[in-house]
């Protein structure tokens, strides 16, 4: 990627942020086990909510299954912007080896949903940083020729609906409070 300072910035943010958002969880509740403490009401159960939709949403159903087996080619790599492969709709398989669907940055981003959630107060105010990034993302990913504006918004579909199952799973008696 060779764009902007802000696109490089926000493009590599992906990993760390994400990092952040596991680890520190995990780091809470180790804490807690050692303190006997309930500091953020981290427990297992919400380290076992984080981990599985990130390695669901994103991880398994973005990465795995759409971006590593549909072939899509990335818009820059397509005629209508200058390269050799052909534009193919979001929902049609390509065997043009590309990865642009389904985006996997824009997947990362909107995994913030799943953190928000967990808020007790301020919880628009998380939901809307969470939204704020993803969509940040996402707008960086289109503008650098690297993904179709379908491609994000399958991402966020994918991780939003993964976040809201799980969530329902593990929170049950919680659900009232989001809806």
């Amino acid at each position: 990627m060779n764009g902007t300072w802000i696109e490089e910035l926000l493009y590599n943010s992906i990993q760390p942020v994400v990092g952040l958002a596991i680890a520190l969880p995990i780091l809470v509740w180790i804490y807690n086990l050692i303190t006997k403490k309930d500091l953020l009401h981290v427990n297992k159960r919400v380290i076992l909510y984080l981990l599985l939709v990130v390695a669901i949403g994103p991880g398994i159903i973005v990465n795995d299954i759409f971006k590593d087996h549909w072939g899509r080619a990335r818009p820059a790599e397509t005629t209508m912007f200058g390269g050799h492969k052909e534009f193919t709709p979001a929902f049609v398989l390509s065997d043009q080896g590309g990865y642009s669907f389904s985006c996997g940055h824009a997947a990362g981003a909107f995994f913030l949903i799943a953190l928000a959630l967990l808020a007790k107060k301020r919880r628009t105010f998380w939901m809307s940083l969470a939204l704020s990034y993803g969509v940040a993302i996402s707008f960086i990913r289109i503008a650098a020729g690297g993904h179709f504006f379908s491609d994000t918004i399958v991402s966020f579909f994918i991780v939003y609906i993964t976040t809201l199952i799980f969530y329902g799973l593990f929170f049950k008696e919680e659900i009232h409070e989001i809806s």
